[in-house]
């Protein structure tokens, strides 16, 4: 679980475009007043905390004149404190917040970037405020983390911090997988051991092999699982609200399953034919038969969980069409 990319971040933003806008566009609508423009940075600072209580996302408030050029110092964001308290007098007449609030008396926002502060993803939503006789007296603006309003939006923002301790507990469990695995191999040296010494005997006992090949087996097998618990839970991001990530991890677990247990039934059939216990070597076809059915099992799994996938992300598709040309 670990944290978003800038593509996953991308990805949802996308997804959520017209709720975020909506969003951004009422927080401005509501907030902005001429009388922000004659408050001290004091007043602006506990303006900006109250705003956060509500929207924990706004990671910085500023004022900019009818010029463009900025009329206060950065108002950081509660949850967003290391935010520099500089910006007064630069001068952001071509950004294109800016640009965009000119055209337009209502709230605009504009596409994701990258900000030069926090190295993170965020937007920027504006909106001019007019005097009474109609003339431009300034611009609000607010800075956006990206990641944070996705987690307010979609009802993540709990989980995000019990994230280091799930970390944590996954680190530990992989840590023993990884332990047993090695313990494993240690048991298959021993065995190997045992395989010189009973190839140097006049009579070499053949299922000595076996062990060695069981061993190595059951090693790759718990190594790969918690090679994949570690990928899935601790170093990849995994999206809890897609069906995907699901069935992704899913079919990772299954597909280690299958080939530890096909392994196994074969050293099983090849041990059997060895031995002489022919009437014993059903007994491993009946296990090679469950892993086919498991195999296709997962098949039918993966292909219905990818077809449900895609007549929801076509259903959203036409929702947030048929919401646009409403707007």
């Amino acid at each position: 679980m670990s944290k978003m990319s800038h593509i996953n971040v991308i990805e949802k933003y996308e997804e959520h475009r017209l709720a975020i806008h909506n969003l951004l566009s009422s927080i401005l609508g509501c907030f902005a007043d001429e009388k922000m423009f004659e408050q001290s940075q004091a007043e602006l600072s506990a303006l900006s905390a109250s705003l956060c209580s509500y929207y924990p996302f706004v990671s910085l408030l500023y004022l900019l004149d009818a010029d463009g050029k900025q009329c206060c110092k950065n108002v950081p964001g509660s949850h967003f404190k290391n935010h520099p308290k500089i910006g007064l007098g630069v001068d952001r007449s071509k950004r294109p917040y800016f640009l965009l609030a000119q055209k337009t008396t209502g709230a605009v926002v504009t596409e994701p970037y990258l900000s030069s502060v926090r190295r993170e993803l965020c937007l920027s939503t504006a909106i001019k405020i007019s005097n009474e006789d109609g003339s431009t007296k300034g611009y609000v603006v607010l800075d956006i983390d990206v990641s944070a309003t996705l987690a307010f939006l979609t009802g993540d923002s709990r989980r995000v911090h019990f994230e280091p301790y799930f970390k944590a507990i996954y680190s530990l469990i992989v840590l023993g997988l990884f332990s047993v695995a090695l313990v494993l191999l240690y048991a298959a040296g021993l065995e190997c051991v045992r395989v010189l010494h009973s190839l140097m005997s006049p009579q070499p006992v053949t299922e000595i092999p076996f062990g060695v090949v069981i061993y190595l087996t059951l090693a790759l097998a718990i190594f790969d699982l918690g090679k994949t618990t570690l990928e899935e839970e601790v170093l990849l991001y995994k999206d809890i609200l897609r069906h995907s990530s699901t069935r992704r991890t899913i079919t990772r677990f299954i597909a280690v399953i299958i080939i530890a247990v096909s392994i196994e039934a074969l050293l099983m059939i090849f041990k059997f034919a060895l031995n002489g216990g022919g009437e014993h070597i059903i007994e491993a076809v009946w296990i090679i038969i469950a892993a086919a059915l498991l195999l296709m099992s997962l098949g039918v799994y993966v292909y219905l969980g990818s077809k449900a996938e895609g007549m929801l992300l076509k259903n959203n598709g036409n929702t947030k069409k048929s919401r646009t040309q409403t707007v």
